[in-house]
C-alpha cells in the first residue's frame, strides 16, 4: 500500500514528458491534465520502464527559456548576408551591362546619326561662348548663331583646302625623298661597324614606296569620284552643323523642354547635374582646343625650320590628334618623326623627338592644369581605360568622345553628392 500510494507521486516526471510529447503546456512545473488525441490517458514514465530522472531531448530549461539553438547563419535554408549582397549587385550589374550593350549596338547601327550629334555637342561647347559674346554686343540670337557658324565653316573649309593643296603639291617629293633616305640607310647598315645584309630592308623600302604611291592614287580617286566615304563624311558634316545651329540658338529651351515634366525637386537636381556636366564639357573643349593649337603651332614651326615636307598636313593632324588625350599626340608625333626621318635623316628625326618629349612634359605639368583646370581633372589610368573602352566600342569617334563624357558624368555625380537642399 505504501509503495502503491507513492507511485502516483513518482509519475510526475513521466506526465511532464508525456505532456511535452503530446504538445501539452508546461510552465513552472505545472502540467495540464488533458487527454491525448487517442483518448487514452498518458501513462507515467516509470510504468513504461523509463527512468524518472531521464529528460527528453526537447525538454525546456527549468527557468522556462527555450534551449539555445544554432545561430541564424547556420540554420537550414538561410543565406549569408555577404552572398545576398553579392547576388543583389550581380543581377543589377548584369542588367546594366545588357542595357549598355544594346545601346552600343543601336549606336553602331546609327553611327551616321550618333557621331555627328556627338560632334555637334562638342562644337556647340566650343562656339557657344562666341555666340554669347555676340549677343552681348547687341545681335539677335539668330544673327549671332549664323555669324558663329559661318566663322566655323570658313575656318574648316580653309584648313581642308590648305591641307589638300599641300598634299597634292608635296606628295611626289615625299615619295622621292623616301627612296633617297632608304638608300642611305641601307648603305649605312651595310658598312662598318654593322655589316648587315640589306635584302630585307630593300624589300621593306620597295613596299613602303609602293604603298605611298597607291595611297595617293586612292585618295585622289575617292575625291574625284565621290565615293561612299566622301558622301558619308559630307553628310555627317552637314548634319553636325545643322544640329549645332539649333543647340547654339535654342539650347536653353531644349533643356527646359526635357526637364519640364519633372517635379520641382527633381527638376532642381536635374538642372544642377546638367549645368555641372555641361560646364565640364565646355572647359574640356576649350582646354583641348588651346592645347591642340599650341601643339600644332610648335609642330609647324619646327618642321618649317627643318625644311621638312607636308608641314601644314602634319600640323593639322597634330591639332586633330590632340582631341584623343595621351594617345593622339603620340601617334601624330610618330608620323611626323617618320616623315622627317625619310626626308631629312636621322639627326633631324632625333631633334624632333626631343622637342615632342618636351612638349609632352609641358602639356602634362603646365598646359593641362592651367588651361583646363581642376574642372576636368582625371587620373591618367582612368583616361587610358576610358579611351580603350571608347575605342573598342566606337573606334576613333568613341575615343574622341570618351573622355568628355566621363568628365561630364563625374562632374554631375559630384554636384549631386555635394548638393545640400537646406542651404540658402
Amino acid at each position: 500500500m505504501a509503495r502503491g500510494a507513492r507511485r502516483p507521486g513518482s509519475g510526475f516526471p513521466g506526465l511532464r514528458m508525456s505532456g511535452l510529447r503530446f504538445g501539452k503546456a508546461a510552465t513552472d512545473g505545472v502540467v495540464a491534465d488533458e487527454t491525448p488525441p487517442g483518448g487514452e490517458p498518458a501513462r507515467p514514465a516509470a510504468e513504461n520502464g523509463a527512468a524518472p530522472d531521464q529528460a527528453a531531448p526537447s525538454e525546456a530549461a527549468p527557468n522556462g527559456t527555450p534551449p539555445a539553438g544554432p545561430p541564424p547563419e547556420l540554420q537550414a535554408g538561410s543565406v549569408p548576408r555577404w552572398l545576398q549582397t553579392s547576388a543583389a549587385w550581380s543581377w543589377r550589374l548584369l542588367l546594366l551591362a545588357i542595357v549598355l550593350y544594346v545601346a552600343a549596338r543601336v549606336a553602331a547601327l546609327l553611327y551616321l546619326v550618333v557621331v555627328p550629334c556627338a560632334g555637334a555637342i562638342l562644337l556647340t561647347a566650343l562656339l557657344q561662348p562666341l555666340t554669347a559674346r555676340l549677343r552681348r554686343r547687341g545681335l539677335s540670337p539668330l544673327a549671332a548663331t549664323w555669324c558663329t557658324l559661318l566663322i566655323a565653316i570658313i575656318l574648316l573649309a580653309g584648313a581642308v583646302f590648305l591641307v589638300a593643296t599641300r598634299v597634292r603639291a608635296e606628295y611626289p617629293n615625299l615619295v622621292t625623298q623616301v627612296k633617297h633616305t632608304t638608300t642611305q640607310v641601307q648603305s649605312w647598315l651595310a658598312g662598318p661597324p654593322f655589316h648587315l645584309r640589306t635584302g630585307n630592308l630593300q624589300k621593306l623600302s620597295d613596299d613602303l614606296v609602293k604603298y605611298l604611291s597607291q595611297h595617293k592614287s586612292l585618295v585622289e580617286g575617292t575625291v574625284v569620284t565621290g565615293g561612299k566615304i566622301v558622301v558619308e563624311i559630307l553628310a555627317g558634316v552637314v548634319l553636325m552643323f545643322f544640329v549645332s545651329f539649333f543647340l547654339i540658338k535654342d539650347g536653353d529651351r531644349i533643356w527646359a523642354w526635357l526637364t519640364g515634366r519633372l517635379q520641382a525637386e527633381r527638376k532642381r537636381r536635374a538642372d544642377l547635374a546638367g549645368g555641372a556636366a555641361w560646364q565640364a564639357v565646355v572647359y574640356y573643349v576649350r582646354g583641348t582646343v588651346a592645347v591642340a593649337a599650341i601643339h600644332a603651332v610648335v609642330m609647324g614651326v619646327t618642321l618649317t625650320i627643318m625644311g621638312a615636307p607636308l608641314v601644314a598636313p602634319l600640323a593639322l593632324f597634330m591639332f586633330l590628334a590632340a582631341f584623343v588625350p595621351l594617345v593622339g599626340v603620340l601617334v601624330a608625333g610618330g608620323l611626323a618623326i617618320l616623315v622627317v626621318l625619310a626626308a631629312k635623316g636621322w639627326v633631324f628625326a632625333v631633334v624632333l623627338l626631343g622637342i615632342l618629349i618636351v612638349m609632352n612634359q609641358l602639356e602634362g605639368h603646365l598646359l593641362q592644369p592651367q588651361v583646363v583646370g581642376k574642372m576636368v581633372r582625371l587620373h591618367p589610368l582612368a583616361v587610358i581605360l576610358v579611351l580603350a573602352v571608347g575605342g573598342v566600342v566606337a573606334g576613333i569617334a568613341g575615343a574622341v568622345v570618351a573622355v568628355p563624357i566621363t568628365a561630364a558624368v563625374t562632374r554631375a555625380v559630384h554636384a549631386l553628392h555635394d548638393d545640400d537642399p537646406t542651404a540658402g
